[in-house]
């Protein structure tokens, strides 16, 4: 029965994590989902939630949701702020969206360790540095 299902393969979809002033002015870190296609993408659901170990003590974090009613084509939207301290874990961001009547969906990782300067590649259409996974 599985072996007779085919999702739709995601693509034109990233997750980056940018540092920036926050409304305070204040440097922070901030998770971004970007729509790259040239269609918007509806009723989008993003679960985010950390998870690994820290000093040989496993750690997990509290899992969050949110819902975007729509991503424009071309758009990007601010999900969350992340905090460094969870930057030791591997950080997963689960994506649900529609386009159309299909449903889509993709599960982005930072892995534990990569949200850093030397990982920071140019943001598409956001014209920004950060990290990105696509």
């Amino acid at each position: 029965m599985r072996k007779d299902i085919h999702p739709p393969k995601v693509e034109g979809i990233a997750m980056a994590v940018v540092r920036e002033p926050d409304e305070d002015g204040e440097e922070g870190w901030f998770v971004y989902l970007i729509n790259q296609k040239d269609t918007p993408i509806e009723n989008v659901l993003v679960s985010s939630r950390g998870y690994g170990e820290i000093e040989g003590e496993t750690r997990r974090t509290s899992e969050l949701r949110h819902h975007l009613p729509t991503l424009e084509a071309k758009g990007w939207a601010k999900i969350e702020r992340i905090v460094e301290d969870v930057f030791a874990l591997s950080n997963q961001y689960w994506v649900s969206f529609y386009i159309g009547k299909t449903l889509h969906d993709k599960k982005y990782i930072f892995l534990a360790g990569s949200i850093e300067e030397t990982n920071f590649t140019n943001i598409p259409l956001m014209e920004k540095r950060g990290v990105m996974i696509e």
